[in-house]
């Protein structure tokens, strides 16, 4: 089991932070100084300190946005989003003998001390690439001979979960811009600067952070989500888009999906098959979360109208019917929040795990039972419902738990890993008959 040997850290630092913090802009005079017109302090100045007065009475009646469609006869639930341990775990924190899985299968921690780890995507020359949302940090993982050596290539991005490697470029994907390093793994001590790929995306923060992946067509796909838990959300948002990878053509592919945040393309037919958190507030056992595939592009999956592919929304659902939108593939679950989706390829497994889907399911917070938190499988069978079943659980202990997987990504032997953003680890899933 390796450890890691000694972290490195680089700073980025966005452009146009005088706008985003909200500070007044301020107009260059005659002399080249900046000033405000003194028209601002006679006439508006009063009026936005009277605005300013109350702003924090105001900031402190609003709902944080998770309480969003939150019924009334449930006002004073408990429930609330679990928080995130201030940093990674250390080694003997971490019980790995918790996690089970199949007879012939072992697991043991592959890395730690990796702040928020999530979406993970291999460089051309073995280094592993890790997003980490909440962190803002991107990391690059090098093995030493058995040893793990984790980089801090970039600090300070807004939530950059998602990440894609394509021809010596890794690609980033914050909220509103994908940017691309360029030649990174020859340059994991100084990293290059960060390219714009695209940046003119939705700015909202809620289910803001993205996946990010390359499809078989060499397209960049991502998803846009919707900005709250249930409302008739802009056509910009809800949605699976792609890019050329230099940033042109942008195109929706499929609406209707409130919060996907993992997809995968099948081995042999090509098909694009995602994850989908259901909306929140609606009980326990309502809606499931979703497996789904599109079909066709512009396919809509439902969101808000229809949950689960058969319960109407009690508000936006009204007048509206769930056969007009696509039904889900297969029901994943109430408030599993399913992330990562990959499909197995390797040939360390069993024959019978070759084009499985592995589902990373982070676990549920909106319930009062918790449900979630295994790795799971879906086996596609022509003609029959799809296999549902689990691959490794272990890390909800009870109602207490101890990490939460969120991807995973295939290594080159065949063996599997899995990222664990509550731990700030990754774990390594091997076959032996």
């Amino acid at each position: 089991m390796g450890r890691m040997i000694r972290h490195r850290r680089r700073h980025d630092k966005h452009r146009g932070r005088a706008l985003s913090s909200g500070r007044l802009p301020t107009l260059p005079t005659s002399t080249g100084r900046l000033t405000m017109p003194r028209m601002f302090w006679t006439t508006v100045a009063p009026a936005l300190a009277l605005t300013l007065g109350f702003a924090p009475l105001a900031l402190a009646q609003a709902p944080p946005p998770w309480k969003q469609g939150q019924p009334k006869e449930l006002a004073d639930s408990t429930l609330a989003p679990i928080a995130q341990p201030p940093g990674p775990k250390a080694p003997g924190e971490i019980p790995v003998d918790k996690i089970k899985v199949p007879p012939g299968f072992k697991v043991s921690l592959w890395a730690h001390g990796i702040s928020k780890a999530r979406v993970m995507t291999w460089g051309d020359k073995g280094t592993l690439f890790v997003g980490s949302r909440v962190a803002g940090n991107v990391y690059a993982v090098v093995d030493r001979g058995g040893q793990r050596e984790v980089k801090t290539i970039a600090t300070g991005l807004n939530l950059p979960n998602g990440v894609a490697f394509r021809d010596g470029a890794l690609y980033i994907a914050e909220v509103s811009r994908i940017t691309k390093m360029t030649g990174i793994e020859d340059k994991l001590d100084a990293p290059p600067a960060m390219e714009v790929v695209y940046d003119t995306l939705p700015r909202d923060l809620p289910h803001g952070w993205k996946y990010l992946a390359f499809g078989p067509d060499g397209k960049l796909y991502f998803n846009i989500g919707a900005p709250c838990n249930i409302c008739i959300p802009p056509d910009t948002h809800a949605n699976l888009s792609r890019v050329n990878p230099d940033g042109t053509g942008f195109e929706y592919v499929a609406h209707g999906v409130r919060n996907s945040v993992g997809f995968d393309w099948h081995p042999v037919t090509k098909a694009l098959y995602f994850t989908t958190h259901g909306r929140d507030w609606l009980g326990d056992d309502l809606p499931s979360d979703r497996f789904d595939v599109v079909t066709r592009k512009g396919q809509h999956f439902g969101f808000p109208y229809c949950h689960q592919g058969d319960v109407l929304d009690p508000e936006f659902g009204k007048g509206r019917s769930c056969r007009e939108f696509v039904r889900p593939l297969l029901k994943t679950g109430p408030h599993v929040a399913g992330n990562g989706v990959e499909f197995y390829t390797g040939s360390m497994f069993p024959a019978e795990y070759k084009n499985r889907a592995f589902l990373a399911q982070r676990g549920s917070w909106n319930r009062t039972k918790k449900s979630g938190f295994p790795v799971m499988m879906v086996t596609l069978r022509s003609g029959g419902a799809p296999k549902y079943e689990v691959l490794a659980e272990g890390w909800l202990q009870g109602e207490e738990i101890w990490g939460r997987p969120v991807y995973t990504r295939q290594m080159k032997d065949g063996s599997l890993l899995i990222s664990d953003d509550y731990a700030g680890a990754i774990y390594r899933v091997s076959y032996q008959p």
